[in-house]
């Protein structure tokens, strides 16, 4: 038998968090504003499209983060949301953020505006 601890993956940083941590770099007043459902078991974005709020000198960025493989899927959901005009009115920018590891292991984004 084998005493050893198991040794377990530390997890990775989230694309949300990179997000928040860009932003913030930015000089934006960034917040995470998707919510846990714990009776549904999923995270719910604001208004069916939004995980991050960036505050800036006279904007607002509103934020779906993902990894780069999925940023087409989550360009089509804002696409497709009913309440992205609103949100659109409302003078929002909206943008994907997805990140991905570059041939040196450094993390990039790939910003994709859906204003």
């Amino acid at each position: 038998m084998n005493d050893e601890p198991v040794k377990r993956r530390k997890p990775g940083t989230s694309p949300t968090q990179r997000t928040l941590a860009e932003l913030r770099k930015r000089g934006y007043l960034a917040a995470v504003v998707e919510k846990w459902n714990m009776h549904a078991k999923i995270r719910q974005d604001l208004f069916g499209l939004i995980d991050v709020i960036g505050l800036g000198d006279g904007e607002t960025i509103a934020v779906q983060c993902t990894t780069a493989a999925h940023i087409a899927d989550r360009v089509q959901k804002i696409a497709d949301s009913d309440k992205v005009d609103m949100i659109r009115k409302a003078g929002w920018k909206i943008v994907v953020q997805g990140w991905r590891k570059d041939s040196t292991g450094h993390w990039i984004v790939r910003e994709v505006d859906c204003s």
